[in-house]
């Protein structure tokens, strides 16, 4: 599992662009020479996800840029198809970018893939928060086990840290 003050491996995630036409970015392309607050979330659309955990980066997007954070992402098992819909869905558009991980890949290589199976959901991305700079790792926040809501992966919880 990824642990703070590693680098992020190599993966790609797909970005569906406005005009329909879709993107494939690289770690290297999204977090080389920037900082950036990285998302993972177990689903789009799910009720947690949608209703609690990115509502809170969307509205504090501001906030965490004043801080000199660069950018923030959200990543998810989901196509880019899903991911752009739910960016549309929540308003988001401009302040935090959708990173489809599709098949999976980039979250099994941070060692972070969770097994869904008994819900019918799939293998899927372990709800965290992170700091990245420049590809590194220095922020990596987990909500504790058997928790319920948003607490420690929460945008209150990264504006904190950056404080």
């Amino acid at each position: 599992m990824i642990k703070v003050g590693d680098r992020l491996p190599e993966g790609v995630f797909r970005i569906k662009n406005d005009d329909g036409s879709t993107t494939d970015l690289t770690t290297g392309d999204y977090f080389g020479g920037k900082t950036v607050v990285l998302v993972g979330v177990p689903g789009a659309f799910t009720s947690t996800c949608h209703n609690a955990h990115v509502p809170q980066f969307i509205a504090n997007a501001a906030a965490l840029k004043a801080k000199g954070v660069d950018s923030i992402a959200v990543i998810a098992t989901n196509d880019h198809h899903v991911m752009k819909a739910w960016s549309e869905a929540l308003g988001a558009d401009g302040k935090i970018d959708f990173l489809a991980d599709g098949l999976g890949d980039f979250t099994r290589a941070i060692g972070l893939e969770v097994d869904m199976l008994p819900g019918r959901l799939g293998k899927r991305c372990k709800r965290f928060s992170a700091l990245v700079e420049d590809g590194v790792v220095k922020v990596l926040n987990f909500e504790p086990e058997g928790g319920k809501g948003i607490s420690t992966t929460g945008a209150a919880a990264m504006i904190e840290t950056l404080s």
